[in-house]
């Protein structure tokens, strides 16, 4: 099976709003998840996040520090490890990610205030591009949701 490659360009709403939204679809596909942050700072803080994003609910998530990460559906990282034998990686604020080709998606999303990170996407979709992976680019709205441009 073919990896796709997909760009989310953040314009609107932080990741912080973005990433739970898209991770929930995921989970409701049965696909496991590696999140891949550019930090240890930055893993933290979103597993932080995923527990208290919303009032009602949460994503079941784990880290290293939490063992099992085989059992994770989720798995925050800032390394390029994958133990929970994802099917998605998900690289977010610039994470530099392993070789893509064991995954069903690869996801990159990027915040379009940030020219170096708009400059750095650019430069994965083309080494994307010239590995063969099908690509997808989608643009975040006004209200939050997104908009397929390629």
């Amino acid at each position: 099976m073919a990896v796709e490659v997909v760009f989310y360009h953040l314009l609107h709403k932080p990741l912080e709003a973005a990433l739970p939204q898209l991770l929930a679809k995921c989970l409701e596909r049965d696909w496991k998840v590696v999140v891949q942050t550019g930090s240890a700072e930055r893993c933290a803080a979103l597993d932080s996040h995923l527990w208290t994003y919303v009032d009602d609910s949460f994503l079941p998530h784990g880290t290293a520090a939490d063992g099992y990460a085989e059992h994770q559906p989720i798995y925050l990282t800032f390394e390029q490890d994958n133990p929970n034998a994802a099917d998605v990686r998900f690289m977010v604020d610039r994470a530099d990610p392993p070789p893509l080709g064991g995954y069903k998606r690869a996801i990159f999303m990027f915040d379009g205030r940030d020219e170096e990170a708009v400059a750095e996407a650019r430069m994965r979709w083309k080494a994307a591009k010239g590995e063969g992976f099908e690509l997808a680019y989608w643009q975040q709205t006004e209200a939050g949701g997104w908009e397929k441009k390629a």
